[in-house]
């Protein structure tokens, strides 16, 4: 036992989401039909050829997404390229799995932060504890925690199944992983939160996407919108596989990344990340992403916009004729 005093939950009052209200519902997730705004970007071709080309020679494409994504209403789109394969890995964190997961419970996600972190009730919502159990039961069964998820809301019927990622995951066996920083998502400081069953679900999906990133010679890594999430778990991963690579007498180092996000970037980032002192120098993204995981072979792609400007037309260059011209 710890020597220190700890927070006793079982003072905590819990509410239901229903009280709380949803900032996107499933009403207003864009479906696929909806006109593209208009946005233009030298790279988007590229890239879209990019990941046209890898699935032609089965080569793997993994999206890392933070969870804005998901609360700006872009889950059609990210469903339709998992069931398409043109994505071979989806992984988010725990923010984002939350946001899937309330979205397929209860039609709705996102709550008004300033509003109920004053009243004392920010995050404390009875149904989206249910994940505390999930990852138990993710933990006894040995299963990655997006995949229990994935499997829960499949085999439960969920009655917005139809816009959760990790359920598209769940029913084409594509890998959908989450990987959560202990204390920073809203179910974390419930009393049937289980650290260590919550540690090793996370953990095992690691190490599937670590499996994942053994593959990426002649593959694709995109990054939307995870700023710290993505581009360090995506290091670590590849540092692991590169070690083995090694060891065997093969190679990473010839595939493609791409960063989705709002931050402005100089037209040369290829060229390296900015000096020490500079503070874009902190900005993973850019030094980790698009310079040093592909500097002794890949190609690397920065696309700046708002994320319903950006995610649209790239899946109409992936998957609609006149996109692919």
């Amino acid at each position: 036992m710890s020597r220190y005093p700890l927070f006793d939950r079982s003072r905590l009052r819990l509410r239901g989401l229903a009280e709380r209200g949803h900032l996107l519902s499933h009403g207003d997730c864009l479906p696929l039909a909806a006109p593209a705004e208009p946005f233009a970007h030298p790279d988007l071709p590229a890239l879209a050829e990019a990941i046209r080309d890898a699935r032609r020679r089965d080569r793997p494409v993994l999206l890392m997404i933070g969870a804005h994504p998901v609360k700006l209403g872009l889950s059609r789109f990210l469903i339709d390229l998992i069931e398409r394969r043109l994505v071979t890995h989806l992984a988010t964190n725990g923010a984002g799995l939350i946001h899937d997961f309330e979205l397929a419970l209860a039609g709705g996600t996102s709550e008004d932060v300033g509003r109920w972190v004053a009243a004392g009730q920010f995050g404390l919502w009875q149904e989206t504890g249910r994940l505390n159990d999930v990852s138990r039961q993710a933990a006894e069964r040995g299963e990655g925690l997006g995949e229990a998820v994935g499997r829960t809301i499949e085999e439960e019927r969920f009655a917005h199944r139809d816009l959760s990622v990790a359920a598209a995951g769940w029913r084409t066996g594509t890998p959908v992983t989450a990987h959560v920083g202990i204390g920073s998502d809203i179910h974390h400081g419930l009393a049937n939160c289980d650290g260590a069953a919550l540690g090793q679900a996370s953990y095992t999906d690691f190490l599937i996407f670590a499996r994942a990133v053994e593959g990426l010679e002649g593959g694709v890594f995109v990054n939307v919108g995870s700023v710290v999430t993505g581009p360090e778990v995506d290091l670590k991963a590849l540092a692991m596989a590169r070690n083995v690579a090694h060891q065997e007498g093969r190679s990473i180092r010839r595939f493609t990344t791409a960063v989705f996000d709002v931050v402005e970037l100089p037209a040369d980032f290829c060229a390296g990340p900015p000096p020490p002192g500079d503070a874009l120098n902190y900005y993973r993204p850019w030094k980790t992403i698009l310079v040093r995981t592909v500097a002794d072979g890949g190609t690397s792609y920065y696309v700046r916009g708002d994320h319903r400007r950006t995610i649209p037309p790239l899946w109409h260059r992936l998957v609609t004729r006149a996109g692919a011209r």
